[in-house]
């Protein structure tokens, strides 16, 4: 293996070899784990390389291959999992240059993978009136393929579900890693092969996907005496078809108040708040249903002149927001299946006490309304984190562990021989982003964990990120 070779074989593209930049280049959110940032801390490239046209990125994958270099995707390295970390060594190929939108119709658009999200939506707004249906919470920094590559769902899947849901993702055109990489169009359900498969089928370079009608969102935050209260309600607001919808998040206490600056002073000790963005129009029909339900909004305000929007409080940056000032915390992700999923998340609650806070996201998959929990775990050992995890998934709760930077064990998705074999085709000697497929490095790799969430995935395509 020599980086050196094949920078010399490619003098014309831009490499960065500097070891502070290559090692920044080489990281995520991985830290969000205790487990991981005791596994991953050291890992680091040994080269980035920026291509700015599918020519440039062919050329570094034949080079690659040539000298048996490994090769590791990046966009803006907003995951959480490792997914982007070159775990052995070799070159980063950070995709951020190729950036532009190849067309764009009021409900399809098709973009170089480099895109960041926010600027994709900005432009499609003006272009055709139309915005990316789900996004991860981050919005402002996070790339197209990236999202792709190593997420699932996020803020919009209340509406559109997840990245699997038919007519989410359209198109995928990816290139292989062989002496001569091909360019291979990836259509319907062969997208499954390269959707949320952190690189290792293939380096994503353009996405074609649905859009949904623009909105300028309102965030509006609900207090409420409980959490079960408060469920209650985003699941019931989850229902009103009629009302255009982004966003139902639910925070316990005391995890707002004390740690959500822009508007936790104003959450009454000990109350639960749902975080919601909804179309500006339709706020006013909210207002029964949140008295209903015995909540009180406590702030409002347009999203785009929010200093941290409410999405930057959702999903994975929830536990960002709390790492800011608690080091001692870390979260998991799991599945409240329906039609049960209020009834286990009251079981769960009173079962882990403080231990565990049930951060939830309400959302729909396949048409059906349940709720994805990332729950803010007190950590003391690595052995208890096993432990929660197992008495969630005995109580009917899969988990989506986020401690784990294979795409296997972490349930993520699964890797069946019909996508060893297109790896087999695509990426014959098992360069891209190894280490992050089990199966592949293990031939006797046997599902555990990822076995039982796998039934959760055909019928509720559930979700991975989850997040980012």
């Amino acid at each position: 293996m020599s980086v050196t070779k094949v920078m010399e074989a490619l003098p014309g593209l831009d490499w960065t070899t500097d070891p502070a930049l290559v090692r920044q280049k080489s990281r995520d959110f991985f830290w969000y784990s205790p487990v991981l940032k005791r596994q991953l801390n050291k890992v680091t490239g040994e080269a980035v390389v920026t291509p700015r046209s599918e020519e440039e990125v062919k050329a570094v994958l034949a080079a690659a291959y040539a000298h048996g270099v490994p090769v590791t995707p990046r966009g803006a390295g907003t995951g959480n999992y490792g997914q982007a970390m070159p775990l052995n060594g070799g070159i980063v190929l950070e995709l951020m240059a190729m950036n532009r939108i190849l067309w764009a119709k009021p409900s399809v658009v098709r973009a170089e993978a480099g895109i960041k999200l926010i600027e994709l939506d900005a432009q499609l707004k003006k272009m055709v009136g139309g915005e990316i249906r789900f996004h991860p919470s981050t919005l402002r920094t996070a790339s197209l393929g990236g999202f792709v590559a190593g997420g699932s769902g996020g803020v919009g899947s209340i509406t559109w579900g997840g990245l699997r849901e038919p007519g989410n993702l359209l198109g995928l055109k990816l290139i292989t890693m062989e002496a001569e990489p091909r360019v291979i169009e990836l259509r319907g359900p062969e997208i499954t092969k390269a959707n949320h498969a952190y690189g290792t089928t293939g380096i994503i370079t353009e996405i074609e996907m649905g859009l949904a009608p623009a909105h300028e969102w309102v965030d509006v935050v609900v207090s409420f005496p409980s959490l079960m209260a408060a469920a209650r309600f985003s699941d019931t607001f989850t229902r009103m078809d009629g009302v255009p919808k982004k966003l139902a998040c639910v925070v316990p206490a005391p995890l707002p108040q004390k740690h959500f600056r822009q508007w936790g002073a104003k959450v009454p000790e000990g109350e639960t708040v749902a975080c919601l963005m909804v179309a500006p129009d339709f706020v006013e029909v909210l207002g029964p249903v949140i008295a209903g339900h015995g909540g009180k909004v406590i702030h409002q305000e347009p999203t785009a002149e929010a200093a941290v929007p409410l999405y930057e409080h959702s999903w994975n940056h929830t536990t960002l927001q709390i790492l800011k000032t608690d080091k001692t915390i870390t979260y998991l992700q799991a599945l409240f299946p329906a039609p049960n999923h209020l009834e286990l998340i009251a079981k769960l609650e009173k079962q882990f006490g403080n231990e565990v806070l049930y951060h939830l996201e309400f959302v729909r998959f396949s048409g059906t309304v349940c709720a994805v929990g990332l729950q803010i775990v007190r950590f003391t050992t690595e052995e208890r984190l096993e432990e929660i995890m197992r008495l969630h998934e005995e109580a009917g709760a899969p988990i989506f562990n986020p401690h784990t930077y294979t795409l296997e064990d972490g349930g993520m998705k699964r890797v069946d021989e019909e996508q060893l074999a297109f790896k087999r085709r695509t990426d014959p000697k098992g360069l891209l982003n190894p280490g992050k497929m089990a199966a592949w490095d293990d031939p006797h790799w046997t599902p555990g964990r990822a076995k039982q969430v796998a039934m959760y995935e055909t019928e509720f395509e559930a979700p991975a990120e989850v997040l980012e």
